[in-house]
């Protein structure tokens, strides 16, 4: 008997976005769960149907945005009422409306570069290799293809039996993914 040679899993190809929609739906029907698609454009429904939940980069903004807010006014007060403490006209030395327009600058700045370091760290990127890379056929995934993605660490995933139910479901082409 020959071992067949371990896969990272399935690939389907689609000629339209209904029909990857619809497969989509029923692969996630089936009880599969590590599925992705590759699409040339956005398509409606898609990560509803493929059974993506929330983020937490909202909450990964909102506390680099608050970070930095206080990481601002604490710099400004320190430098204005201890390091350097100057008596100008009489104010106080912790004169917050002063400090307003670089606690805001400084929010903004560290919530948006949270916002985009979150990004990448939560979808891997940049990613230089993907076993994807190495089917011929993906590369048309950029230009008028729809591609549907099972992985092999799937626990529903057996590799004739998904290649059959992707090949019912109106695949035009199913390839392996070597690791």
């Amino acid at each position: 008997m020959i071992a067949q040679r371990a896969i990272w899993g399935l690939l389907a190809e689609f000629e339209s976005p209904e029909t990857l929609l619809v497969a989509a739906r029923r692969v996630r029907e089936a009880g599969y769960r590590r599925i992705d698609a590759c699409v040339p454009f956005p398509v409606e429904g898609l990560t509803e149907a493929l059974g993506f939940r929330r983020t937490g980069i909202p909450l990964l903004v909102l506390a680099g945005a608050l970070s930095g807010a206080a990481g601002a006014y604490f710099m400004q007060w320190y430098a204005m009422g201890v390091w350097y403490p100057l008596n100008v006209g009489g104010r106080p030395l912790n004169s917050w409306p002063l400090f307003i327009p670089i606690t805001f600058e400084l929010a903004v700045l560290v919530g948006g570069l949270t916002a985009v370091l979150g990004m990448l760290a939560l979808n891997r990127l940049p990613t230089p290799y993907h076993p994807l890379f190495n089917v011929p056929r993906f590369a048309r995934a950029t230009q008028d293809r729809f591609f549907l993605v099972i992985n092999s660490r799937d626990a529903r995933f057996d590799r004739g039996g998904t290649a059959e139910l992707l090949r019912g479901l109106g695949a035009a082409e199913v390839s392996e993914v070597a690791r």
